[in-house]
Parts: C-alpha cells; sequence; structure tokens
C-alpha cells in the first residue's frame, strides 16, 4: 500500500526533509557530486578542462546531470567551484603543477582589497544562472537543484593565501593585526556572496549550501568576528527565499550556536557523532551527513555497514535528516561503494 510519502517526487522529499519534516527514508545527495570517480566526467575533462566546463552552461549542465542519472540522488548540485567569486572580483585563480589551487596574486594589502570590484558580479558570473535555468528545464521538477557558494571566511582563506594552505597563517595575521582591513575584505566578500545567491535564487534554485570548510581553522573565542558574523548577515539576505544548508566543518561543537545564525539546515561533517548531536540541540534542526568519504574507498560491505549506523542512529529524529557524506566525494571512490549507499538509504 503507498503512503503519501511515497508519493512525493524527489524533489518534494528532499525540500520537506529541508524544512524540518520527518521522513521514513531520508532523502540523499553526495557533495561535491562531479569528480574523477566518474569515467563519463574524466572523458569531459579530458576533452576541454575544468575551468571551460564551469563557464559554459551546457557543459555544466551534463556535468551536473551525469551523477543524476548513475545513482538518481534525490538532488542534483550544480558543477561549479567556490572561486568563481574572486575570479568575477578581479583575482582569477589556476591549478598548481604540484597540485592545489593557486591565485593569481595574492591580497595583502588595503591596494589589493580596492582592486577588487563587486560591481559587475552578475555580468561576469552569468554562466551560472544559464546553466542553472538549463537544468530545471532537465530535472523537470521532479530533482531538488541546489546552487552554492563558499563562505567569506573560507574564500577568504584562498585569496589572502594567495592559494591552498594549511594553516592559514596570512589570513590570521590580518585577522589579529589590521582587524580594520580584514573586515573591509569580508564586506566586499560577503556582498559579492550575497549577490551571487540572489542570482542563484532568481535561476531557480530549490536550495543552496554555504560551504565554511575552513571554519574550524578559526581559534575558538574568534569564530564569531572571523566567519559567523559574516554569515549570520548571508543568512539575513537570503531570508526564506529558499532553504539554507550550512556546512561548518570540524563545528559541530557550536552546532547550537549555528542553529541560531538561522540556516533551516546544518551539515555535519564527518568526525561528529550524529546521534549525539541529534540528541543535545537545544532546538531540533535539520542534519545533514555524515559518512566518512575515504570509506568509499573500501568495499561495499563496509559501506552499507557503515551507512546503515548512521541510518539506525538518526531514526525517529524529528528534526529531518538527509543522508550525505561529511564532505566532498574523493576522486579515489569506487562506483559501487556509491551505489552501496543508494541501495541502503532507499531500503531503510
Amino acid at each position: 500500500m503507498k503512503t503519501a510519502e511515497s508519493n512525493l517526487t524527489s524533489r518534494q522529499r528532499f525540500l520537506a526533509a529541508c524544512r524540518g519534516e520527518p521522513l521514513d527514508t531520508p532523502p540523499l545527495w553526495i557533495m561535491r557530486q562531479a569528480g574523477r570517480y566518474l569515467p563519463e566526467y574524466r572523458k569531459l575533462k579530458w576533452k576541454h578542462g575544468f575551468l571551460t566546463m564551469v563557464k559554459t552552461p551546457e557543459l555544466a549542465t551534463e556535468v551536473t546531470l551525469q551523477p543524476i542519472r548513475r545513482f538518481g540522488f534525490d538532488a542534483a548540485i550544480l558543477f561549479s567551484d567556490i572561486l568563481v567569486i574572486p575570479e568575477a572580483m578581479g583575482q582569477p585563480y589556476h591549478f598548481r603543477d604540484e597540485g592545489g589551487i593557486g591565485m593569481d596574486f595574492p591580497i595583502r594589502s588595503k591596494d589589493d582589497i580596492d582592486r577588487l570590484d563587486t560591481s559587475g558580479i552578475r555580468e561576469r558570473l552569468d554562466y551560472v544562472p544559464g546553466a542553472l535555468k538549463l537544468l530545471k528545464r532537465e530535472l523537470d521538477g521532479k530533482t531538488a537543484l541546489l546552487g552554492f557558494a563558499g563562505s567569506p571566511w573560507t574564500l577568504a582563506t584562498y585569496m589572502v593565501e594567495g592559494g591552498s594552505s594549511t594553516h592559514f597563517e596570512k589570513l590570521k595575521e590580518l585577522f589579529y593585526g589590521n582587524r580594520a582591513l580584514f573586515e573591509t575584505l569580508m564586506e566586499k566578500i560577503t556582498e559579492a556572496v550575497v549577490n551571487y545567491y540572489r542570482m542563484q535564487v532568481e535561476a531557480g534554485v530549490d536550495a543552496v549550501q554555504i560551504f565554511d570548510s575552513w571554519g574550524g581553522a578559526c581559534a575558538g573565542g574568534d569564530y564569531e568576528a572571523a566567519s559567523l558574523k559574516w554569515l549570520r548577515r548571508i543568512l539575513r539576505e537570503i531570508g526564506e527565499a529558499v532553504p539554507v544548508i550550512l556546512y561548518a566543518k570540524g563545528l559541530h561543537h557550536r552546532i547550537d550556536e549555528l542553529a541560531k545564525a538561522g540556516p533551516q539546515v546544518i551539515s555535519v561533517d564527518w568526525t561528529a557523532d550524529l546521534g549525539h548531536l541529534r540528541d543535545t540541540l537545544k532546538k531540533p534542526v535539520a542534519l545533514q551527513g555524515n559518512l566518512d568519504p575515504v570509506l568509499l574507498n573500501t568495499t561495499p560491505g563496509i559501506v552499507r555497514q557503515e551507512t546503515g549506523k548512521i541510518l539506525d542512529a538518526m531514526k525517529g529524529y524529528s528534526g529531518g535528516h538527509i543522508f550525505n557524506l561529511g564532505h566532498g566525494i574523493l576522486p579515489t571512490a569506487r562506483i559501487e561503494n556509491v551505489e552501496a549507499i543508494v541501495e541502503t538509504v532507499r531500503r531503510s
């Protein structure tokens, strides 16, 4: 006998979970869905290159749809990159020969910040709504469509360090040594991020995710000034236009603070005990996560077992649960292990 829930589309189920509605089976999507683990992606990247795929709406649409065709996830996340924002502000980036990201120049002074231009964000990023509109047509209302951006703090780590970093020395020196200049930079980045989210909402996304991937690098008492105050502003500006998923890596111990900032969903990394979090939250909020991405390098049996543990821990949770990894999928992930996640969640 079919239940009312079983008659919902994947998109409707996903949005219900974002609203905190408990479902018999959690909706499922995978962060950073596209990647080198998919042969069809590797073929397309070899032919066109990463940045060309990001900036060509037809190619970005194709890459976004590849994992949906294979696995039937409940949500598709736009194929793009968080660093399109600094690039649109006038700070291009590239991929280093030795690996990682390199910015064409680092932000180190007031003159560097003055060079950043937020006035043409919409024009310079017009390929993003172009791709989103194509995706809306292809998904036909059956699968949720997600947009995303990096948090101002996370974007600043790349912009000030000049690319990928480990300890974020230069950004922390700016934060502690010249707070006024740090805030000038963050004001500009926040303005750009807000405009970018508005573009995505206008283009028809069903939800957006904020990646505060390096928020956990902030010293304990300084997270508010370094990152959370800017996230709070973004969440106020977006309002209730669409559900917002906040991913703050390494910060599950601050989950009540994150919840107060106003996201509809908090995405949790794999180091957290999701069952413990659900029981200690002062106010229920939808949770997303949180399988360790490295497990996708192992075997289907291990993946089924560990996926089952998370599902069991979240059974009966009144705040809503979206099953996901605890961070982006790795290029070394095995396709049969992704299939094992889908099978386990669908049968739960």
